[in-house]
């Protein structure tokens, strides 16, 4: 057996089904779900029922999709599922039981190998993992290409620019995101999608959804967003980060009140602490752009999503990466597959409330230092943050030209 084990969307299914048309044998394709039934015992004959269908027409393929709906380890400390067992025991049974002269190949797909059973991926079963994971740069404008042969484009279109942008997106977003282009020309009345209809459809997918431009925001709320996200871009810039600037725009999009838009220049797959602490501390810029304009008391809600987001980075600092000095190069917590009454009990701890303490103590100092130093950036250069600012309010949008634009002009008039 051959187990595909990847994020969701990135093509486990799609790969068996072109394994299907490439072997030239009968293909027997279900979810692991179509085997659990209330009864005890029937989701156990399926299974028997299958098999003895495979091995008439062996040799053959079964593929079994979601895998994780039956084969969930069943040393769980929370009690078992009779009926899930049974039918999980009788897959252990028939995949390599006592006759082995069956001339079957299982494929199984999961995005949650953590969670299988030991016995399900022992050799002779799924002994095989095969990982479908997110697509890199050549695979993901390898991706664009196939969805958009039977799209009409015009000659503005680089999809090596757009598959540059689109780190950390899988097949489906891509296949989405060209759907949603094509939908954009065609609301526009063109028959041809270009660039902008591609970057629009990459903001919806990946960004954030559709632009309110109806929604009615407040004089005082338009400049107090326009003084966060400029916050944000004007840190990305002054640090040269490993990114580039696509746009910042006050337009309300999905449940945000603007947006600041980078891309990486081109694509890592090691990221060191510096680039992690620079990330951390362009995430608290437009927090701090709003306390140094607006004073503490008139600091707003729209940094949650930042605070959430440097807080995940600065616990995984400490306690996965070895990044702080003083707990030094140690992993604390241990990862743990259970997940009981709709809880995720995904990390245990295993370190003592002294450590606890340490570990938050450490965490709020790396954010506090990233904090002050975004501060005294954007205090250094607050001329500038007022002249992007004001230029947001104006138009709303600027792109990466414009924005280089203001920051030059600031700098030439300072000399």
């Amino acid at each position: 057996g051959a187990l595909l084990v990847g994020p969701p969307g990135t093509g486990k299914t799609l790969l068996a089904k072109a394994v299907a048309g490439e072997a030239g044998v009968p293909f027997f394709s279900l979810a692991g779900s179509d085997f659990v039934e209330m009864f005890v015992g029937v989701g156990a004959s399926r299974v028997r029922d299958l098999f003895q269908d495979a091995q008439k027409a062996a040799p053959c393929i079964i593929f079994i999709d979601e895998i994780d709906a039956i084969g969930k380890s069943r040393d769980s400390r929370f009690g078992g599922n009779d009926e899930r067992e049974q039918t999980l025991n009788q897959l252990l049974a028939e995949m390599d039981g006592f006759d082995t002269s069956k001339g079957i190949l299982i494929l199984g797909a999961t995005n949650r190998p953590e969670i299988l059973d030991k016995a399900l991926l022992r050799p002779g079963r799924f002994d095989r993992r095969i990982i479908v994971d997110k697509p890199d740069l050549k695979g993901r404008f390898e991706t664009l290409k196939v969805h958009s042969k039977d799209v009409m484009m015009d000659e503005t279109v680089d999809l090596d620019a757009l598959a540059l942008a689109t780190a950390g997106l899988v097949g489906s977003d891509l296949a989405n995101m060209i759907n949603e282009a094509a939908i954009c020309a065609v609301k526009k009345g063109r028959k041809y999608v270009n660039q902008a209809d591609l970057f629009e459809a990459f903001e919806l997918v990946a960004v954030g959804g559709k632009e309110k431009k109806d929604r009615v925001m407040s004089e005082q709320e338009r400049k107090i967003v326009a003084y966060h996200e400029v916050g944000h871009a004007l840190i990305d810039k002054l640090l040269e980060t490993s990114n580039e600037l696509h746009k910042v725009s006050i337009i309300p999009r999905g449940g945000a009140l603007g947006v600041t838009w980078t891309r990486p220049k081109d694509e890592k797959l090691h990221v060191s602490k510096e680039k992690l602490i620079a990330k951390i501390t362009m995430s608290l810029g437009g927090r701090a752009a709003e306390e140094i304009v607006y004073g503490e008391d008139k600091v707003g809600t729209g940094a949650s999503q930042d605070l959430q987001n440097v807080t995940n980075l600065a616990k995984k600092m400490v306690t996965q990466w070895g990044m702080s000095e003083k707990m030094g190069t140690m992993a604390y917590g241990k990862s743990q597959e259970h997940v009981f009454m709709g809880r995720d009990f995904g990390h245990q701890r295993d370190y003592s409330e002294e450590i606890a303490y340490q570990i938050d103590s450490e965490m709020k100092r790396i954010v506090d230092e990233c904090y002050e130093n975004a501060k005294k950036l954007l205090t250094d250069n607050r001329d500038m943050m007022d002249a992007l600012a004001n230029e947001l309010l104006e138009h709303e949008t600027l792109d990466e030209k414009e924005f280089e634009e203001i920051m030059e002009r600031v700098k030439s008039s300072r000399a």
